[in-house]
């Protein structure tokens, strides 16, 4: 990992060609990889091998896990311009208020959607599978925030499906990885139960989240979270019949990191790009 040379053509550290959009820098990017490799320690502690999800997801499968029901106000929604739009735009002429069709097709909100509908009708085994991947996420906001909040954004997840018991252990491990690896990097993390709808079923979601919580969240000092622990239960499992032999619907968890979350808390922590990239190479080294 380096930092650009002297000869390095000068790039402003945090360019925004729109509103929760960002461009990084060399250094911010030098940044926000390297804590992408380090967080890849979680992966090979688990024994969950690389894969690549799909860059779209079909709204008819998100639909089954309850997407829109949870969380209607994130989907952003794949569209491409009408055929008789076609002449007009190759002629030059500006694409603003053209009308999109819709193509059934969301972009991902969370790297776990697509892995998880990849696995459909499949049986992990009586041991349970582990996959890790990363992945460019989008989503509606009611605002946006530098890199706090983004309107795309790179999110790496480390998935387990298999066992009620396996679940448990996956995401202990995973909290003490995120840990582990915050006392590394300086970062002083607080580990709070998060308050989303997140995948129970009924209209006493709310009521059974407070009883038997299933996310939550690692945030640094500014209430930035920058990591989470995700039980489902056996929701995917049975929606998704996805089965872990003997056992059943496959119970499932997974460990997410928002990358350019990481960066942020980074920033805050050390005072400024350098400083974190140079603590970013202790950790290391």
């Amino acid at each position: 990992m380096s930092t650009p040379s002297a000869t390095t053509p000068s790039v402003a550290g945090l360019r925004s060609p729109g509103p929760g959009l960002i461009t990084l820098d060399p250094v911010h990017t030098a940044l926000l990889r390297g804590l992408d490799t380090l967080l890849t320690g979680l992966a090979a502690r688990l024994s969950a091998p690389e894969v690549t999800g799909p860059p779209l997801l079909a709204a008819d499968g998100l639909a089954r896990l309850d997407y829109f029901r949870n969380f209607p106000h994130l989907g952003v929604s794949a569209g491409r311009f009408a055929p008789d739009a076609h002449d007009s735009l190759a002629a030059g002429q500006a694409p603003g208020g053209r009308p999109l069709e819709p193509t059934g097709y969301l972009l991902p909100s969370a790297t776990c959607y697509g892995l998880l509908l990849s696995l459909e009708g499949t049986d992990v085994g009586e041991e349970g599978l582990r996959i890790s991947a990363a992945g460019r996420c989008f989503r509606n906001e009611t605002h946006y925030d530098g890199l706090r909040r983004l309107w795309g954004f790179h999110m790496r997840e480390v998935v387990y499906l298999g066992t009620k018991e396996g679940a448990v252990e996956h995401l202990e491990r995973g909290g003490e990885f995120i840990q582990e690896t915050a006392g590394l990097l300086g970062l002083d993390l607080t580990r709070a139960t998060a308050d989303d709808p997140f995948y129970d079923k009924g209209g006493s979601r709310a009521r059974l989240m407070a009883l038997d919580p299933v996310k939550h969240e690692y945030s640094a000092p500014d209430g930035t979270a920058i990591a989470s622990v995700n039980r489902h239960r056996n929701f995917f499992g049975e929606r998704l019949d996805i089965r872990a032999g003997s056992h059943g619907p496959a119970y499932s968890a997974c460990v997410a990191f928002g990358l350019e979350r990481w960066v942020h808390a980074m920033l805050r922590a050390h005072g400024g790009p350098e400083r974190a990239l140079d603590r970013l190479r202790a950790a290391t080294d």
